[in-house]
């Protein structure tokens, strides 16, 4: 059973680091295509994405920017973390078969509002920055050490 756990603020410091890692899918693009509505053809059709400037089916980016959110709900701060606000630009497309590691690292802390700021950057498997920005979150009030909730197997049937 893995278990996860949090900072709470007096935990939390500038320069502190944490990352995320996982590997994009077709199955998990036509899932997110599901769970958005984002049904763009340069995601979903083969032929078409064939014809982009990308040579074939890309990630949603939006994709990478709820990596990050798995990596602040899961990681730094961790469990109890609540997103206040997200910046992200998009610098190379992701496709099925790579590996996406988000890296976080503090920035600043405003201990009043109990708000970190984060540095966030996403690389895939050869380095390549794929997006970074900037995310505030508000600090977990609570100390937390909580199993990881069993997700469900989902299979697509295309």
């Amino acid at each position: 059973m893995t278990l996860l756990k949090n900072y709470t603020l007096d935990e939390l410091f500038v320069g502190q680091t944490a990352t995320f890692s996982k590997t994009l899918t077709r199955a998990d693009i036509v899932l997110f295509a599901s769970c958005s509505g984002d049904a763009n053809p340069v995601h979903l059709d083969e032929a078409y994405a064939a014809t982009t400037a990308f040579g074939g089916p890309i990630g949603h980016g939006m994709w990478t920017g709820a990596l990050v959110s798995a990596a602040i709900a899961t990681r730094l701060p961790g469990p109890g973390s609540v997103y206040r606000s997200q910046t992200l630009t998009f610098k190379t497309p992701v496709k099925p078969g790579d590996e996406v590691t988000v890296h976080l690292t503090i920035t600043g802390i405003r201990e009043k509002v109990r708000v970190v700021e984060i540095a966030c950057e996403a690389l895939n498997q050869d380095g390549k920055v794929v997006a970074r920005g900037v995310a505030e979150v508000i600090a977990p009030a609570e100390k937390l050490e909580i199993p990881a909730a069993v997700l469900p197997v989902v299979r697509i049937e295309e």
